[in-house]
């Protein structure tokens, strides 16, 4: 008997060890894969997967798929097919994250961020969280949660090219838009383009416009203006589209600007052609490459209503979701947890010189980058609007913008033909409530 009671004994702890040994064997030989369009943060991420392999025994495999259109269709693609993998980030709309949760492909993650006092959600910036965050009653009826880990922060500002400033006799930035066309006055008499930007991208046109609407009639009325309760030959949008029309008489604008890409814009700026440009924090890690000797800040566009704020495109410059689907669930949680915890996004704000979505790493960043994060408060975005504008009209509105630029058509006049495709839009949403 005592003998059997041994061998049962030794039986059970053989098979304790065996079903513990095959446990962590599992998580050992898991192989969580992650698909993403980033070029500059790829070899970033696969150091940082070796580093993980190497603390916790589990495999990160990044595939690396650009551009960013031929990402988005495999994405889509993946999605029909049903073969996504662990993680994987969406791009575009929130309307396109939103199908993807209707469809299964997403998981909520909100208990896990509200975990340990909020914990991970509370490390991150909150204007980042929101762009992957579904409030109550929010308009696409997705369940209310959070869906998506953001990696980095992103906003668009407009920087300045110290030593041009100098050559010119301006001492200082300006700060509203009075001293800023004072300011290109300067720079016009000394021969130095005043501003560049890739408004050839309608997309920069439209976030250029949007910050001003903001700064000149605010959140409300632009909400109004999409429902239809307000027309686009709204005094307050005139004065809107006006600025290009002010920016285009003062020679503000560098030659060619309506049909220029940001690439070239970018290096217009980094091979100091222009002393001001619109755009994204994104832009020191491609200063540093163009002309690292480059001296410039980064500040506010300048407003020209002092009673409402300056808001500017921002939130979550990149973010990954979790397939719902995954066999390695846990496991890719653990990962996103480590992967936005302050070392890892030290390291990669170093390395790729985007900033970091978690706010303790902010001590270390470039000092450029520093002046973007600061501005983190007044940012905005299209994807946590209440409403969004229809294509047409956002179309109409840009490619208007674009006319005022080179002369072809007054403030006055593309604010009626942007009013007309509102107003068939409008009536075609009605026809369709009638069915």
């Amino acid at each position: 008997m005592k003998k059997f009671t041994f061998i049962s004994f030794c039986f059970v702890i053989s098979l304790c060890f065996t079903q513990f040994g095959c446990a962590k064997s599992a998580q050992e030989n898991a192989t969580i894969t992650v698909w993403h369009w980033m070029t500059d943060r790829h070899d970033a991420f696969t150091k940082l997967a070796e580093k993980y392999e190497q603390q916790t025994g589990v495999k990160v495999k990044f595939d690396l798929y650009a551009p960013s259109g031929a990402y988005s269709q495999k994405i889509i693609a993946a999605a029909q097919a049903r073969v996504l993998p662990d993680i994987y980030g969406i791009l575009g709309e929130k309307k396109i994250l939103a199908s993807f949760i209707e469809s299964g492909y997403v998981t909520d993650l909100t208990e896990e961020f509200k975990k340990d006092n909020a914990s991970w959600e509370s490390s991150l910036f909150a204007k980042a969280m929101a762009v992957n965050t579904f409030p109550e009653n929010n308009s696409y009826n997705i369940k209310p949660g959070i869906y998506g880990v953001p990696i980095d922060v992103t906003n668009i500002q407009m920087v300045y090219n110290q030593k041009l400033l100098q050559k010119a006799g301006v001492q200082k930035v300006p700060a509203d838009f009075d001293e800023f066309l004072k300011t290109i006055e300067a720079l016009n008499r000394v021969g130095i383009a005043g501003f560049v930007s890739g408004w050839g991208e309608m997309w920069m046109i439209d976030c250029f416009a949007s910050n001003y609407a903001f700064n000149i009639m605010g959140e409300e009325k632009i909400m109004a203006t999409f429902k239809g309760e307000v027309s686009y030959t709204d005094p307050d949008w005139i004065k809107v589209l006006n600025i290009f029309k002010i920016l285009s008489d003062q020679k503000a604008l560098m030659e060619g600007i309506v049909t220029k890409g940001n690439k070239y814009a970018e290096q217009d700026f980094a091979l100091e052609r222009a002393a001001f440009a619109f755009n994204g924090s994104w832009c020191v890690n491609v200063y540093q490459d163009m002309n690292p000797q480059l001296e410039y800040g980064a500040m506010l566009p300048p407003a020209i209503n002092p009673n409402l704020p300056m808001k500017i495109w921002g939130g979550a410059g990149s973010s990954f979701v979790v397939n719902q689907q995954s066999s390695h669930k846990t496991e890719t949680v653990k990962f996103l947890k480590w992967l936005t915890d302050k070392d890892q996004q030290v390291f990669l704000t170093k390395e790729t010189k985007n900033l970091p979505s978690n706010r303790q790493a902010l001590s270390s960043i470039h000092k450029v980058l520093s002046q973007f994060a600061g501005a983190m408060d007044f940012t905005t975005h299209p994807t946590i609007w209440e409403l969004n504008e229809q294509s047409s009209v956002i179309e109409a509105f840009d490619k208007g913008i674009q006319s005022i630029i080179i002369g072809e058509k007054t403030p006055e006049q593309v604010a009626q033909e942007i009013q007309k495709v509102k107003e068939r839009e409008l009536e075609k949403a009605k026809n369709r409530e009638r069915r």
